[in-house]
């Protein structure tokens, strides 16, 4: 079932009216089941393999915390990493690290068949799995207390408005919100509503408009492309994505504010950081502050506090360097393979490391600048080298994405264009939208607010255009992109 589909709001509607009807305990039994049918609407024989890992965590949990040895607890806790990555790697990286062990045999010289696998990688494997994870490591952490109801638990691992591609939620956040449900207020249909539609506009009217676009320019021979084409493309991608990730996360969060609960922010306008330690505050923030809490600081040496904030903001002790920095890059490989089982995202992951590397060295030099000059030019560097590190998370190989790297290092290659006038041109809108919404939010906006009627009729008037839009441009569904990770 997705999100920009009729379907999907008539589930909604119903399970929004079930859930402020019903009392606590067939509430809880409508969510649970709720989900796994939402699930379902995908494939239904992979509904075992997302309740084996509910299963294993709810048991493990249990288990760590009835153990007062030391090893009986890592035990159970490694009982968890082994059950949840052994899905992880069986469904997503199997047929990966096959394919290249046949290619470094023939390397050496040995025939090897192709090993063939029929696997399908279960939707949001790689979202459901990592939360359940959290969840056992903060039990034997001592963060918090296991739960004992196992349909509560099942609840937080499957609750759909966030099961397929987050946010990733930590229980501590969701798990007292399932538990005891506010009371009804009009303002959560109203909120909830708003942030459906506002996704719904970010999704159909914007990345997949934008889709075509990227699609024709990447499926061009790079040979083709000038560096002027090369970097917009990145741009176009980026704002693709961005505009289509951020779409799911409104919806996500707007499904659970029909229902008073409360889901953290994923997104605060990313294109806008001035360092890319800053970009990785504002994007994919649950999933940033995962790979922080649940492997950077543990890499590094560090202790991990409970917190859910997002970024890799919380450095390793300066004692330390050279363990920080072999954890960062490492902890980057990770989570660009974490993406995809493929080269390019292990390329796209160090190079992310590597800006975050490069950052910290010319921290020094930053700082003596002149404050505004600064903020300034760091922004303008980062949102240029964060959009060129798109083109390794959508280029077909290494070789076109080495090759389409390579063409910006051509002078001749900034003197000719080889798309279509207009996409040069909706790549400039973008951005600029970008900028004017970015500046409206934290300069216009908050003025406005001044002024109720003012307010009112200016949301009415820029609700009004977006319902139109919606209407206009829901067409045939296109799946989300990172459904695929």
């Amino acid at each position: 079932m997705i999100f920009n589909s009729v379907t999907y709001l008539v589930f909604l509607s119903c399970v929004v009216l079930l859930y402020w009807w019903l009392p606590a305990r067939p509430r809880l039994w409508m969510i649970f089941i709720g989900s796994i049918v939402f699930y379902a609407f995908w494939r239904v024989d992979f509904v075992p393999v997302m309740l084996v890992s509910v299963l294993t965590d709810y048991l493990a949990a249990l288990g760590i915390h009835r153990s007062h040895e030391s090893v009986r607890r890592k035990v159970y806790l490694g009982l968890s990493l082994f059950i949840n990555l052994g899905l992880l790697f069986y469904f997503k990286y199997l047929l990966f690290f096959a394919d290249n062990a046949v290619g470094l045999l023939h390397l050496a010289g040995i025939d090897a068949d192709p090993i063939v696998f029929n696997i399908i990688l279960p939707l949001g494997i790689s979202f459901y799995t990592f939360q359940t994870i959290s969840y056992s490591v903060d039990v034997y952490r001592g963060f918090i207390a296991p739960e004992r109801d196992f349909v509560l638990f099942g609840c937080y691992v499957t609750f759909f408005p966030q099961l397929v591609a987050g946010p990733i939620l930590r229980a501590v956040e969701v798990l007292p919100q399932l538990r005891n449900r506010v009371r009804f207020e009009i303002g959560f249909i109203i909120e909830g509503a708003r942030r459906i539609l506002y996704g719904l506009f970010l999704k159909v009217v914007l990345a997949d408009n934008i889709a075509p676009l990227v699609d024709t320019g990447f499926s061009q021979s790079v040979s083709t492309l000038s560096a002027l084409d090369v970097w917009t493309l990145a741009f176009l991608f980026g704002f693709q994505i961005y505009f289509d990730f951020s779409a799911y996360s409104h919806i996500a969060l707007g499904s659970a504010r029909l229902m008073g609960i409360s889901l953290p922010e994923n997104f605060n306008f990313p294109y806008a950081a001035d360092s890319p330690r800053e970009f990785w505050k504002r994007w994919h923030i649950s999933l940033s502050s995962w790979i922080r809490d649940y492997l950077y600081l543990p890499l590094a040496g560090e202790k991990v506090q409970d917190r859910s904030t997002g970024g890799l903001a919380a450095a390793a002790r300066e004692d330390r360097p050279d363990r920080k920095n072999r954890a960062l890059f490492l902890t980057w490989g990770i989570m660009g393979l974490w993406h995809g089982a493929n080269w390019t995202f292990l390329a796209w992951g160090l190079y992310h490391a590597a800006l975050i590397y490069g950052f910290r060295l010319f921290a020094p030099i930053r700082k003596a600048l002149p404050r505004n000059a600064g903020k300034f030019g760091g922004w303008a560097i980062t949102l240029l080298l964060v959009m060129l590190g798109w083109i390794p998370f959508r280029a077909g190989s290494v070789g076109d994405l080495f090759s389409m790297w390579g063409i910006l290092l051509q002078v001749k290659g900034y003197l000719w264009l080889g798309m279509r006038e207009n996409t040069y041109l909706i790549t400039a809108l973008l951005l600029l939208g970008f900028l004017g919404r970015y500046w409206a939010t934290v300069y216009l906006i908050p003025v406005i607010r001044r002024w109720v009627a003012l307010s009112q009729l200016v949301e009415t008037l820029a609700f009004g255009v977006i319902i139109c839009l919606v209407f206009v441009f829901l067409r045939p569904i296109s799946q989300f992109i990172y459904f695929q990770f």
